[in-house]
């Protein structure tokens, strides 16, 4: 090795005093046989695929995104991490990853995979697997016999309509899942014992109802662009954690929502825009971002956000949003400064 290293600076020096072109170095070395990364190159566990790029800088990882595969080529036993996003793979076989059982990344969106395609075994021996993107896809359902190691599960923009109650079973490493943009009508209690949860995205699906018996760790929770026009008593009394709540662009009316429904500490963020509003609901003092425009709101009423106004009691809401609703600045009463101090956005 020390002699390779020898021989590079003195072709290096060469090819600089004699003004020629600085890779010259390189094209000598191919013309004594020496391929691309054939200096460094890690072949455990097998050679990379032709077709894919297994940098010597990072010999676990494995790069065969946008290539046009139509199926997932061999991975070496020494792999970590997978990129094959941005392809044509239609399947995926029970073989697929047999070899690459250490497998901590699986990136697999924006193909064509199909649920009647995946085997029932494909990813059944990844018991390392933290992050499994199927996102943008053709799948009607979840996949089964998923790692209970995965972390972060991406299956938004496919066809999913139902999720089978085993989909998630023994899931407890599951921080994040993004079911976005679906067909889902109704989750039922499948979500319910998913303990580690914290995101959870449902919006762009046809669900009616907020789903029942949801992860009491939530920190974000979004269901907005379905059409949802109540909610239950209660709704988030049990979320210790929950701090962003986006329920925008569905069917919510003031008859829908019990009172003080979203007059629960902790909350952060709420979004209730686009839906069919008449009035401000009851809010807590410490909701810092609330965006209700394009409802039919026609009151501006203060004691939504403070049930006292004086100088101790105030709300600390930073950002408030109203617009395309039926009141103007007019409206507003005298006291919303001394209520509303906190505000630096207040949208009308």
């Amino acid at each position: 090795m020390r002699l390779l290293v020898v021989f590079l600076v003195a072709l290096f020096g060469l090819a600089c005093c004699q003004g020629q072109d600085p890779f010259f170095w390189l094209m000598a070395l191919r013309s004594r046989g020496y391929g691309p990364g054939a200096l460094q190159a890690d072949t455990t566990g097998g050679d990379c695929p032709a077709v894919c790029d297994c940098p010597p800088s990072f010999p676990v990882a494995m790069y065969c995104d946008d290539r046009g595969l139509q199926e997932v080529p061999y991975v070496p036993s020494r792999m970590k991490y997978v990129y094959l996003q941005y392809n044509k793979i239609t399947r995926i076989r029970d073989d697929a990853f047999s070899n690459a059982t250490r497998l901590i990344w699986v990136m697999l969106h924006r193909n064509q995979l199909r649920s009647d395609q995946i085997s029932k075994k494909a990813f059944a021996n990844l018991n390392s697997l933290e992050r499994l993107y199927l996102d943008h896809n053709n799948l009607t359902q979840v996949p089964v016999n998923l790692p209970v190691s995965i972390r972060d599960l991406r299956l938004n923009n496919n066809k999913i309509s139902k999720i089978e109650t085993s989909s998630f079973k023994g899931m407890d490493n599951l921080t994040v899942l993004y079911l976005h943009a679906n067909e889902i009508q109704d989750v039922g209690g499948v979500l319910k014992d998913l303990t580690s949860l914290t995101l959870l995205d449902l919006s762009n699906n046809h669900l009616k109802k907020v789903p029942q018996e949801l992860p009491k760790m939530l920190h974000q929770l979004y269901m907005e662009s379905n059409s949802i026009d109540t909610v239950p008593a209660n709704f988030l009394s049990d979320f210790s954690q929950l701090q962003y709540v986006r329920m925008s662009h569905n069917a919510l009316t003031d008859r829908g929502i019990p009172p003080n429904t979203f007059n629960v500490s902790g909350l952060v963020e709420l979004d209730l825009s686009f839906n069919k509003l008449e009035k401000i609901p009851p809010v807590s003092a410490s909701l810092e971002h609330l965006y209700l425009q394009a409802n039919h709101i026609k009151e501006f009423s203060l004691s939504s956000f403070c049930s006292v106004v004086d100088i101790m009691n105030f709300s600390r809401l930073r950002v408030l949003r109203l617009g395309g609703n039926e009141i103007s600045l007019h409206d507003m009463p005298s006291e919303t400064g001394l209520c509303l101090r906190r505000a630096s956005t207040i949208e009308i």
